[in-house]
C-alpha cells in the first residue's frame, strides 16, 4: 500500500514538473469542467425554458404530432368515420398506377409552376428597378403596388377575379368598347389557367419588396466605375445588377416554387378545377380526396408525395445555385 501510494504521488509530481504534459493536462481538465458546466441548469435557463414552453408545446402538438400522424395515416385506410386500417403501401401504389387524376393534377401544377414563377419574378424585378429610381411620390407608388399582395390570396380577391374574367365580366366589357368580342376566360380551357397565372403575377408585391431591398444593397460605386469605363445601362444591368442581385433572385425563386406548388385558393374559388380539369391543381385534388371523399389515408399519401416533390425541386435549386448565384462575401460563385 505504501509503495503504490508513493508511486502515485511521485507520478503526479513528475507530471506537474513536465513543461509539456502539465499544461496540456491542465487545459484538458479545464475543458472537461467547462463541458460539465454547460449542462448545469441555472435560474436563467429555467426562465428561458418557461418562456419558450408555449411555443414548444404548440410546435409539438400542432405541428410535429400532425406531421407524424399524417405519415402513419398515409399507410392506412382511414375515412374519419372508422378506425385506421393498416394497408401498407397500397395508397402509394394506387396513386402511381391507377389514379389518372393524380397525373392530370400534377401536369397542371407543373405547368403552372413553370409559367407563373418566372413571370412573377420578371414583373417583380422590373417594378423594383423602377421604384429604385428617385422620383416624386415614390413612397406612394411603393405602397400602392405592394398593397395587392396583402389581400392577393384572399377569398374576396379570388371572387373579384372571377367576376372580372367571367363571360359578362369587366374585362369583356372593356373589350367591347373597342369592338372586340369577349370570351369566357374562365370557362375556356385554353385561357382558364392563364387567368390564374395572371392573378399570381398580380400578387408580386412581397417579391418586389425583397428585390427592392436587394437593389438598395448594391454599391453605387460599381455603377459609377462602369459608367466611367463607358459601359451602357444594359451592360451594367447584366454585369452588375444581375450578379449582385442573384442571391435575392435565388431566395425569391425557391419561395416562389414552393408557394406555386401549394396554390389552392384561386383554383378553388375561381374555376374549381375546371373546365375539363384544365386548372385542377394538385392541392385541390388533395383537398377533394380529404374533405369531399373523406379518404384521409389517401390524402395523407398525396401530401407526402407533394412534400417529396417540393424537397426535390428545392434541393436541385441549391445544387444548381453554385453555378449562377454570386456571393460578394466569398468573392465569387456560391460554394
Amino acid at each position: 500500500m505504501f509503495t503504490l501510494s508513493y508511486y502515485y504521488w511521485f507520478t503526479i509530481y513528475r507530471v506537474q514538473q513536465s513543461s509539456t504534459i502539465y499544461p496540456a493536462l491542465k487545459r484538458g481538465l479545464a475543458m472537461l469542467n467547462k463541458k460539465q458546466s454547460r449542462w448545469k441548469i441555472t435560474g436563467h435557463d429555467i426562465a428561458g425554458y418557461v418562456f419558450i414552453s408555449p411555443w414548444l408545446i404548440g410546435f409539438l402538438l400542432l405541428t410535429l404530432w400532425p406531421i407524424l400522424q399524417s405519415f402513419y395515416l398515409s399507410f392506412t385506410d382511414y375515412s374519419l368515420l372508422d378506425s385506421p386500417t393498416w394497408t401498407g403501401t397500397d395508397n402509394y401504389e394506387s396513386i402511381f398506377t391507377k389514379d389518372r387524376l393524380f397525373m392530370k393534377s400534377l401536369t397542371v401544377t407543373f405547368t403552372f409552376v413553370l409559367l407563373a414563377v418566372p413571370i412573377k419574378l420578371f414583373f417583380s424585378l422590373m417594378v423594383a428597378i423602377l421604384l429604385n429610381k428617385k422620383v416624386r411620390g415614390l413612397n406612394w407608388y411603393r405602397t400602392a403596388i405592394y398593397f395587392p399582395s396583402l389581400i392577393g390570396g384572399s377569398i374576396a380577391v379570388s371572387a373579384l377575379w372571377r367576376n372580372m374574367f367571367g363571360l359578362d365580366g369587366y374585362v369583356n366589357h372593356v373589350l367591347s368598347w373597342f369592338g372586340i368580342e369577349g370570351i369566357g376566360w374562365i370557362s375556356n380551357p385554353d385561357t382558364a389557367l392563364g387567368t390564374l397565372i395572371l392573378l399570381n403575377a398580380w400578387q408580386f408585391g412581397s417579391t418586389m419588396v425583397i428585390f427592392l431591398a436587394g437593389l438598395k444593397q448594391i454599391p453605387k460605386d460599381l455603377y459609377e466605375s462602369a459608367s466611367v469605363d463607358g459601359a451602357s445601362k444594359l451592360r451594367q444591368f447584366f454585369k452588375i445588377t444581375i450578379p449582385m442581385l442573384s442571391p435575392v433572385m435565388f431566395f425569391n425563386l425557391v419561395l416562389g416554387i414552393i408557394n406555386a406548388f401549394q396554390m389552392f385558393t384561386s383554383a378553388f374559388i375561381i374555376t374549381q378545377g375546371g373546365p375539363a380539369n384544365g386548372t385542377y391543381m394538385y392541392v385541390l385534388f388533395l383537398y377533394e380526396k380529404a374533405f369531399k371523399q373523406y379518404e384521409m389515408g389517401y390524402a395523407s399519401a398525396l401530401a407526402w408525395i407533394l412534400l417529396v416533390i417540393i424537397a426535390a425541386f428545392t434541393a436541385i435549386n441549391f445544387l444548381v445555385s453554385k453555378y449562377w448565384v454570386f456571393y460578394e462575401s466569398d468573392g465569387g460563385k456560391a460554394k
